[in-house]
């Protein structure tokens, strides 16, 4: 892949830099949002103001700003530790001391290996694009959102570089990076994921059931678009050899603090569910801790590879790289609709899969680039132009079925997204021209 230009360079330092603002700015933002309750409380006449406070309801507040304040001690966390993340040093400072460590976060070198193999420090790919689409699926309001994020007001005057203040669409993202890690690295997630994961991990089993376990290590699987990096781990804990990619900033810094900074099972608590008061039973619901995570990476047996690499799906894997190689096999889970041209996604994992190989799908067609507002180009597709568009590109489909499941979903909201998920297994037509 070609090296990004000076301005490619520059921007993704921004961008990066925007989304640590966004962490760091989680707690102050949080709390003057609670607070606006108790401004609107005071706007009330004085018998309902006596009533709420009798039902608790201002002494609630009080409970979601302390569960605001411990979010943000594990988001300040999550950001401490990148200037062995990313290997190029930024000199602009923090916000306070404790914060300008992370500040060294250069976008030329933002892969990391999570070393199965067993060391946990990062190795550097350079895979980096010049625009984010982060797969988070937000499910407050717009299900499986996505869209451009690159937006910034660092303007240069005179030389000087003007703070970045997040927006709700940047904190709606941060927001929904600690729902994802309820579905990935919670044990009241795991319902949830493996309606997921469960159906690929058993057809990948299955595809390679003549192979013995003690062999699987030499299989090499891709996750593409793997989020935190749950369906990756527990493909190695199978045995397989695995490689995950990401492109999403606020993803790429969850998952490598918890893959590569936590020490213990349960070691970290987080109270997903207190930013939105709508659609709540209870206060318990509300008020709900998640303890993470609840499995370490120390598990993975010590002859699998395990790895995480940061970019662009098509822009890592697109052009041919010798060093990348062909995968046994392709798991695609709530990712194809994150393409702006399926086509290009179809070609790459026909030629990253090995003869014999196979690919397994599992997700919505929730087209994340429709409607943007970008000037992006969109090609949307129903499940049967899809389908066919498989075949014309060379792979046969079998097993295929609907599934389905929920995404990031609070078990006791009174609000909930299912999608009938479209599931197959796919291998290559060898007799047949695939390009």
């Amino acid at each position: 892949m070609p090296p990004l230009s000076e301005d490619d360079t520059i921007e993704e330092e921004r961008h990066f830099m925007n989304v640590l603002q966004t962490f760091r700015d989680y707690t102050s933002y949080s709390l003057s949002a609670n607070n606006r309750r108790r401004k609107d409380l005071h706007t009330l006449p004085l018998e309902d103001k006596k009533l709420l406070e009798e039902i608790g309801w201002k002494k609630k507040l009080s409970e979601i700003d302390d569960a605001i304040v411990s979010n943000g001690n594990f988001v300040k966390q999550m950001i401490m530790m990148h200037s062995d993340m990313f290997s190029r040093a930024n000199e602009e400072d923090g916000e306070d001391g404790e914060d300008q460590d992370t500040e060294q976060a250069g976008h030329q070198c933002h892969g990391h290996d999570h070393g199965h193999d067993h060391s946990h420090g990062p190795s550097h790919h350079s895979h980096s694009g010049g625009h984010s689409h982060s797969h988070n699926h937000d499910h407050d309001h717009h299900p499986h959102s996505g869209g451009h994020d690159h937006s910034h007001d660092h303007d240069d005057h005179s030389g000087s570089v003007e703070k970045y203040r997040p927006t709700e669409f940047d904190m709606n993202k941060l927001r929904s990076t600690l729902k994802q890690l309820v579905r990935e690295w919670s044990e009241e997630g795991k319902e949830e994921r493996e309606a997921s994961f469960a159906p690929i991990k058993d057809a990948l089993v299955e595809h390679f059931k003549n192979v013995p376990e003690s062999e699987r290590s030499k299989l090499h699987v891709l996750v593409p678009g793997v989020g935190l990096g749950r369906l990756a781990y527990d493909v190695a804990m199978l045995g397989f050899s695995c490689q995950g990619n990401e492109f999403s900033h606020y993803m790429l810094i969850a998952s490598y603090f918890i893959l590569n900074r936590t020490k213990s099972i349960h070691e970290h608590t987080i109270y997903p569910y207190v930013h939105s008061l709508s659609n709540i039973q209870n206060r318990e619901t509300l008020l709900k801790q998640i303890k993470l995570p609840d499995a370490l990476p120390s598990a993975i047996p010590k002859d699998v590879r395990f790895s995480l690499v940061a970019g662009d799906f098509e822009e890592v894997y697109g052009d041919y790289d010798p060093d990348i190689g062909l995968f046994d096999a392709i798991l695609t889970c709530f990712f194809i609709d994150t393409a702006k041209n399926f086509l290009n996604y179809l070609r790459i994992i026909n030629k990253r899969l090995s003869a014999g190989g196979v690919w397994i799908n599992l997700g919505p067609l929730l087209w994340h680039w429709e409607n943007n507002t970008t000037n992006d180009p969109s090609i949307e597709l129903d499940l049967e132009e899809v389908k066919e568009l498989c075949k014309k590109l060379g792979f046969k489909l079998e097993n295929e079925r609907t599934i389905q499941t929920n995404y990031a979903n609070n078990s006791q909201s009174m609000l909930g997204y299912t999608y009938q998920a479209s599931f197959w297994t796919a291998t290559k037509n060898l007799n047949e021209n695939s390009d």
